[in-house]
């Protein structure tokens, strides 16, 4: 093996190899449940960003654990059309060589779109495979392929013909920009307020998406190159709707175009804003409740909803106008299209229409029974207070790319339209209503992409075509068909910030038409950004590009940078920092397979290959080792459950972390460095078992760690012992069928006994400066039980807490000896009391420079004291304590209490010496 791991010499290999086999498909029946996930489809023109390689890395988790269960597993991979990004990404390109999509036509039109799909939508496919998607290529779908075009036509029709379909001139967002109406849901608003000045010298304007959180305010934020406020750095502005001041600062987070180039910072109520609050010393102001109510902080608010008055017109922060002649404030509402920016404006059209009253009162049953699952479960508000205030959609958009609408009307019959499911239809019950010869001309215009989206779990797996009896909007569908077995998904995860855009919008039209909610859980994930929680964005240059960390650190990096250290629905900040830190536990778990393969490779074929894990550990088995194998084994087994548990119920961080420190610490660190002499010792029984079990042991944290890291999971696994073809289908380490995996607690206790030993030996070394090179010696009392499980691994534990070879005398706690040995130890030893009846005698003073661990101990004491001083007169004064935010002063306290532990610890050294 290479002495380091080197991800791209693995990484395409792998991920062919895996693909050829078939890997990727869901298994036959097999009497356990079909696990299901459909793939958030990708812009098909789009490249691959970091919120991409989120979803990608927490479904992959999903679809390998599941498959590794022995569940038949299908992750359904896709594209979308993209109707007004992709129509807006081809004109532009065509313009750039002067060509006007007016003047190539409709039809010439649509065939550069395709021209462009076909030479370009390719490329977000391939870099999620390279992101180790396990997805089922062979099932890869696209909006606008023939299937799922007659399935958006089902639905439109049907939904027509139930009455739920209708047209009418009503006041529509319309884009000038795109040259469409938009969805309410792709407007933002922006709400501008004036903050007065305290001085009364004038005010500055501040545009916020979040009007309902002014109360909390800690400040106003402004860009340190903003020339148009840079005089108002320092200065006090009054919260609109309080007399409370606060303070106008600078920061470079703030982007200079959005709004007025002026931010409002709510530390309590915004992950940003939070992390701007810590850089600054901002005070928190918590002002809502668990229920989203307005608390007592809020005044004169507090019980108001904060939606219910916040948003409307922002009326609730109207205060009374003052009596002065000085700048009033107002509020005023711009809305913006999320896409191009520029201002919406509100205009009367002639639209298509989806009646959402009765079908979002299905989607509301559904999670309010049960029947469907969000998390994390405070989405689940967000969720009911959209549905319960849901306006009927316009899903029409003047576009040439995209499901083009299937109504089709007679001009020579104004009014006169046939809503069918092809031309043919039409024409048929036109002539049969006007007579023949009927000119029929289609509606110009498409589907909002979000309703052929939203048909996206049951029309990839067969709906309308296996929809059972002639009626193709039933529930119903053949036994063995995929409609049957792969609808509805167990989860479908996404991004918290399309709930609304495509989640609800499945809910709904799933129910609609099947009759089943189209999954059992939502599961929502946060969007990622930078270190300081800022988005990332070109202009400020904190892009991490995932292909780039591919490129330098590898997927798996990558991969477990994402989901570790990450809360469901919380926003993920991503560093390279992180990523390199991952990137070098890949580089220490490949080297501590290198060093197992090394020492198995001198044993015969049949010896080697004996060692391959076939399944857990019997409890006889564990109870047969020594010591150090039974606490590993019974960790690594608890390990095995924790994380079946958490990945069970979608908790991919902790679980994630979990195996992370397992590895590193406890396999690595302590029992792998006890096996060295084990292995090396004359007893051919404590070698034996020790191989055997640092493969098991290694071999049952590559499956658990396998869905997060495949690729290095699977290289190890292939030079390990092992049993059959690839990790990726081996046994997870706790099926379903079995029963619970064998634990020693006892010798977990004892075991946790002599860590606490050799922590506290390191501790006192590094505590009185004993040189590395430097061994000790090193008496030990303790309880019987205990003092014979130190005896037993007493050459461990001299190499490993560096206590010279054959001095470590272990002596049982109040006997004559362990007197004899305290008196023999001599005055001047360091006595370390660690708990459970152990202590550690520790004769160090010949091995301390005391001259010198006096004079640097003595020049510590001298600016500590110099230190406190200072901060303690800067606390008593008036002019900080009375004026200085709470926060700050906060700090200062904390500094000061830090500080005087440290001289306590400094002063106690010193008088030891």
């Amino acid at each position: 093996m290479a002495k380091q791991y080197v991800p791209a010499e693995v990484e395409e290999r792998l991920y062919a190899w895996w693909e050829a086999k078939g890997y990727f498909k869901p298994a036959p029946d097999n009497g356990k449940q079909c696990f299901v996930v459909s793939m958030p489809p990708p812009n098909v023109t789009g490249r691959l960003h970091m919120g991409h390689a989120m979803f990608v890395a927490l479904e992959d988790i999903m679809a390998r654990f599941h498959r590794m269960r022995g569940h038949p597993t299908l992750w359904l991979p896709g594209t979308d059309h993209a109707g007004i990004a992709t129509q807006m990404l081809v004109e532009r390109d065509l313009k750039s060589k002067g060509v006007e999509r007016v003047a190539l036509g409709r039809e010439g039109f649509l065939d550069k779109v395709w021209e462009w799909k076909e030479e370009y939508g390719g490329a977000i496919t391939a870099q999620i495979r390279r992101l180790g998607a396990s997805c089922d290529w062979s099932r890869e779908r696209f909006t606008l392929q023939p299937e799922l075009c007659e399935a958006v036509t089902e639905a439109f029709v049907t939904l027509h013909e139930r009455g739920l379909v209708y047209r009418g001139e009503y006041m529509v967002n319309w884009s000038p920009v795109l040259g469409t109406a938009v969805s309410d849901l792709e407007v933002d608003y922006l709400y501008y307020f004036d903050y007065p000045l305290a001085d009364g010298s004038g005010a500055i304007p501040v545009a916020t998406t979040r009007p309902e959180t002014i109360l909390g305010d800690a400040c106003v934020c402004v860009h340190p190159e903003d020339e148009r406020y840079k005089e108002f750095v320092g200065k006090l502005v009054r919260v609109p709707g309080t007399q409370r001041e606060v303070p106008v600062i600078a920061d470079d987070y703030v982007e200079r175009e959005f709004g007025t180039g002026a931010l409002k910072v709510t530390p309590a109520h915004d992950v940003n804003d939070y992390a701007i609050g810590q850089r600054h010393g901002l005070p928190l102001l918590n002002i809502l409740n668990k229920d989203a109510t307005m608390n007592e902080a809020a005044g004169k608010y507090a019980g108001l909803d904060r939606y219910a008055e916040g948003r409307r017109r922002g009326s609730w922060l109207r205060p009374p106008r003052p009596c002065c002649p000085q700048v009033e404030e107002h509020t005023q509402r711009v809305p913006r299209s999320q896409r191009s920016g520029e201002v919406i404006e509100p205009l009367v059209s002639t639209q298509w229409f989806v009646k959402m009253g009765g079908m979002a009162g299905k989607g509301l049953e559904a999670v309010r029974s049960g029947e469907t699952k969000i998390l994390p479960e405070r989405f689940e508000k967000v969720y009911f207070n959209w549905l319960e205030n849901i306006q009927d959609w316009c899903v029409s958009r003047q576009l040439w790319w995209g499901h083009r609408i299937p109504v089709w009307y007679v001009d020579s019959a104004p009014g006169k339209y046939y809503c069918a499911r092809s031309e043919e239809e039409a024409r048929k019950r036109a002539e049969a209503e006007l007579g023949p010869g009927v000119v029929l001309r289609q509606d110009d215009d498409v589907l909002d992409t979000w309703f052929s989206s939203g048909l996206w779990p049951f029309a990839t797996v067969g709906w309308p075509q296996q929809a059972l009896g002639g009626d193709l909007t039933g529930g119903g569908a053949p036994a063995g068909s995929d409609l049957a077995r792969f609808y509805p998904s167990s989860v479908m995860e996404t991004g918290y910030d399309i709930l609304f855009f495509w989640v609800a919008r499945m809910m709904m039209l799933g129910l609609e038409f099947t009759g089943k909610a189209p999954f059992h859980t939502i599961y929502l994930h946060g969007l990622v950004r930078d270190a300081k929680g800022q988005k990332m964005s070109k202009t400020k240059g904190n892009v991490v590009d995932p292909l780039d960390t591919i490129d330098t650190m590898g997927t798996d990096a990558l991969r477990l940078s994402l989901v570790t250290g990450v809360t469901p629905g919380q926003d993920v900040p991503l560093s390279e920092d992180k990523i390199q830190a991952n990137r070098n536990f890949a580089n220490k778990l490949w080297n501590t397979a290198r060093f197992l393969t090394i020492g198995l490779a001198d044993l015969p074929a049949e010896q080697r290959q004996a060692l391959a894990v076939t399944g857990p550990l019997a409890e006889a088995d564990l109870a047969d080792l020594a010591l150090p194998e039974r606490y590993i084994v019974s960790r690594v087994h608890a390990l095995a459950t924790d994380v079946t548990a958490q990945l069970s119920s979608y908790d991919f961080g902790p679980a994630g972390q979990s195996i992370y420190s397992f590895l590193w610490d406890e396999y690595a660190d302590w029992y792998l460095e006890i096996s060295k002499g084990r292995i090396a010792s004359a007893d051919a029984r404590a070698a034996a078992d020790a191989r055997r079990t640092l493969v098991y042991v290694l071999d049952t944290c590559l499956r658990l760690l396998h869905p997060y890291m495949p690729f290095i999971t699977e290289e190890l696994w292939q030079r390990l012992p092992h049993e059959g073809e690839s990790i990726m289908v081996a046994d997870w380490p706790l099926m379903e069928e079995a029963g619970e995996l064998p634990r020693d607690a006892a010798a977990e206790a004892e075991f946790a006994s002599l860590q606490a030993l050799v922590r506290g030996i390191r501790n006192a070394r590094a505590e009185y400066r004993v040189e590395p090179a430097k061994k000790v010696a090193a008496t030990v009392l303790a309880a019987p039980r205990l003092a014979a499980a130190v005896r037993s691994e007493a050459a461990a534990l001299e190499v490993l807490a560096r206590v010279a070879t054959g001095a470590l005398l272990v002596e049982e706690a109040g006997s004559d000896a362990a007197a004899a040995a305290e008196q023999a130890a001599g005055e001047g030893a360091v006595r370390l009391i660690l708990g459970d009846g152990l202590e550690v005698l520790l004769p160090i003073s010949d091995l301390v420079d005391a001259d010198k661990e006096r004079a640097r101990l003595g020049k510590q004491q001298t600016k500590l004291e110099a230190d406190i001083g200072k901060l303690e007169a800067r606390l008593s004064s008036d002019g900080f304590a009375g004026k200085a935010p709470e926060a700050v002063v906060a700090k200062a306290r904390n500094e000061l209490a830090d500080m005087k532990t440290k001289l306590a610890a400094v002063l106690e050294g010193l008088a030891k010496l």
